[in-house]
């Protein structure tokens, strides 16, 4: 029997796995998701049996041998004939990735793009994977290095990004030679599993990529299964731990990003107009869901009177709804029990004794949708040792806590248990170098709200928000989908 993955319509339908050389129906049992934008029931998504999973492996096994050994260039044509089968299709795909995540139609776009290009770096791997040579080492003696695929690679996407992440992850992979099973996200399935329909269409040849769907079951047979050689993650932090800490006890190389907890630090002498911009698209673009989402503002001296009032003026100029209304400036957070627990966060602040200077609870979305939405929060005067100010809410709610000095502001950010990203506001040159010579995170941006690196640059999270070696994206990720073998050679006369 055979199943595609359909382009976005109004009808429910179930989510197919991929497994052996089609696409096919599952056995596991199913679960009914919503659009978080209005709860109507749009996907049925099947939990794969284990049996399923170890299928998939063995497919992309057997698949292995003969992708390896293709040619590098037809290889990437494939990865090029994808590419334009991806711009061919970005506003499905944008719409896809709405209807699932809740997320608006412009922020859908952007993501569906950037994951673009990953793909269009992993077109370059002729020039990328060139290993080096030297001769006479000794006399007569001559060496030279190459870099050799895996075998069998496993990608677990997350819900935010359910394009983008896992275009990071398996074009890259396939690239370098190895096959690859993806697992996306439970939360929504539609747009990986679409994604990789695309990828056939483009003249993949059958089992190099499979697919399966489920929760915590299925992904522990990826990590445990021997067949499997590298697995990449993203998601929360005690997850990416759990992930890092079993596939690497099972002999498998690891990379799983992790949460974040992102600081941008206002400085007095900041373009206040274009820092509140740059803040309100940080903190609150995507709803803020999503791991470079600026959660905590620390405001430097005579900038935060001025700053907070500039923040909550702009907040209440948001407006909330679906994301495919055009008016729409944020959308719905993922689900009923997300946004349970962000209005718990917000309790708790209160009850920290935080200042609330705009409470999200108090939404009327400007479309009249009913899905599941908090709107932009803010509390002010946040002591960095509360939890709203330490841990991770993946939410639209910004806390903003005062420091007297720069000094004193870097104390603050370092102190986090993550090290995603963060950003400083400043108009000195002295000051921004300082910021980003001693602040401890593998991201930074100055007078940038999201400083998101482009495919060609690793994803570079620190401390908490990264478990591994080799990051995502960028030449890291090369290294992480390939093992480097040193050949000696002497030819005697």
């Amino acid at each position: 029997m055979t199943v595609h993955a359909r382009e976005v319509g109004t009808e429910l339908y179930t989510c197919p796995i991929y497994i052996g050389t089609s696409w096919t129906t599952s056995r596991g049992r199913t679960v009914v998701l919503e659009n978080p934008a209005s709860g109507a029931a749009t996907t049925i998504i099947p939990y794969c049996t284990v049996e399923e999973v170890e299928a998939a492996i063995e497919t992309a096994d057997r698949a292995f041998a003969s992708w390896r050994d293709t040619p590098v260039g037809t290889r990437t044509r494939v990865l090029f004939c994808y590419r334009k089968l991806l711009e061919e299709h970005l506003e499905e795909m944008a719409r896809l990735v709405t209807l699932e995540n809740g997320k608006t139609l412009e922020d859908a776009r952007g993501s569906v793009r950037r994951g673009i290009e990953a793909v269009e770096f992993a077109c370059g791997i002729p020039s990328l994977m060139k290993g080096e040579t030297l001769e006479n080492i000794a006399a007569g003696i001559d060496t030279c290095t190459l870099r050799q695929p895996l075998g069998v690679c496993a990608g677990i996407p997350p819900f935010n990004f359910p394009a983008m992440v896992p275009l990071w992850m398996f074009p890259l992979a396939l690239a370098c030679g190895n096959t690859f099973v993806l697992k996306p996200s439970d939360k929504v399935p539609r747009t990986g599993t679409r994604m990789v329909e695309l990828l056939y269409e483009a003249g993949l040849p059958a089992g190099v990529v499979t697919v399966v769907h489920g929760g915590k079951e299925a992904v522990d047979v990826l990590l445990r299964d021997p067949r499997v050689k590298a697995v990449s993650f993203v998601g929360s932090s005690p997850v990416a731990k759990y992930v890092y800490e079993t596939a690497s006890a099972n002999g498998k190389r690891v990379q799983a990003l992790g949460g974040a907890k992102n600081h941008a630090v206002v400085m007095p002498d900041c373009d206040l107009k274009a820092t509140v911009k740059a803040l309100i698209g940080a903190a609150f673009g995507t709803a803020g869901e999503r791991c470079l989402a600026t959660s905590v503002v620390v405001a430097v001296g005579e900038a935060a009177e001025p700053l907070v009032r500039a923040l909550r003026e702009a907040a209440d100029q948001m407006k909330v709804g679906a994301g495919t209304e055009k008016e729409t400036d944020m959308g719905p957070v993922i689900s009923r029990a997300h946004r349970e627990r962000i209005l718990q966060y917000i309790a708790l602040g209160e009850k920290e004794g935080a200042q609330l200077v705009r409470d999200g609870r108090q939404l009327k979305t400007h479309d009249s949708s009913t899905g599941y939405y908090v709107g932009p929060t803010i509390f002010d005067r946040v002591q960095p040792a509360m939890r709203i100010a330490q841990e991770e809410i993946f939410g639209p709610v910004l806390s903003i806590i005062r420091a007297d000095t720069l000094a004193e502001a870097l104390g603050v950010v370092n102190q986090s248990a993550y090290g995603n990203a963060t950003a400083v506001y400043t108009r000195s040159g002295a000051t921004a170098r300082e910021f980003a010579t001693r602040v401890q995170a593998g991201m930074v941006g100055i007078n940038v709200g999201v400083p998101a690196p482009p495919a060609f640059l690793p994803f570079a999270g620190w401390k908490g928000s990264f478990y591994g070696d080799l990051h995502a994206h960028g030449k890291d990720a090369i290294r992480f989908y390939t093992e480097t073998k040193v050949i000696t050679s002497r030819w005697n006369p």
